[in-house]
């Protein structure tokens, strides 16, 4: 790699990296050092690419989409993960604050299947069409909508302040720009 391509490279991790690794977050359940791993990944395939790659930024993402995928396919069954202390219930009357909402919700992002995490996040974190889903996570645009739906429901099942009668509407929702995800 060029000297110039080499300090692009550096430039681009040391801009983009924060951002990219909340991504990675999301995919993996909020699992920190996978998220790292898989960020890592995206990056060192980039780096051997880097001088022919236009949109360095839409290609890391895509590829830490489908190496996502990847580790799920490839691992059958999981052990659960064994806590000392149970966390509090995500659906509690009692949630005080917005960061509490946003709190009990990246919980229940975690309480999701690996596919439903996935399309939620690409759909409403990346704001995605479900054409560009579809062709990511390699399924039908059915099964994008209909794993969104019962996605939603679940959220909602597990994180009750977040239906129709609950203070959804008061919470504003994150949206993901250019800086990272924001409140």
């Amino acid at each position: 790699m060029k000297a110039s391509n080499h300090d692009e490279f550096r430039e681009f991790v040391a801009m983009r990296s924060t951002a990219l690794l909340r991504l990675a977050v999301l995919l993996t359940g909020g699992d920190r050092h996978a998220a790292e791993d898989l960020l890592q990944i995206a990056l060192m395939k980039a780096y051997g690419r880097w001088a022919h790659i236009e949109q360095p930024e839409a290609y890391i993402r895509q590829v830490m989409y489908r190496q996502q995928v990847n580790r799920w396919r490839l691992r059958r069954h999981r052990a659960e993960t064994m806590v000392p202390v149970l966390p509090e219930s995500a659906g509690e009357a009692g949630a005080e604050s917005d960061s509490e909402l946003r709190i009990a919700l990246w919980a229940a992002l975690g309480r999701l299947t690996k596919r439903q995490r996935a399309v939620v996040v690409l759909r409403y974190f990346e704001d995605l069409p479900e054409t560009e889903v579809a062709a990511l996570l390699r399924c039908p645009v059915g099964t994008v909508r209909s794993t969104a739906y019962r996605s939603l429901a679940k959220l909602r099942t597990l994180v009750p302040e977040l239906g129709p009668e609950g203070r959804a509407e008061q919470v504003r929702p994150l949206s993901y720009t250019s800086k990272g995800i924001q409140g």
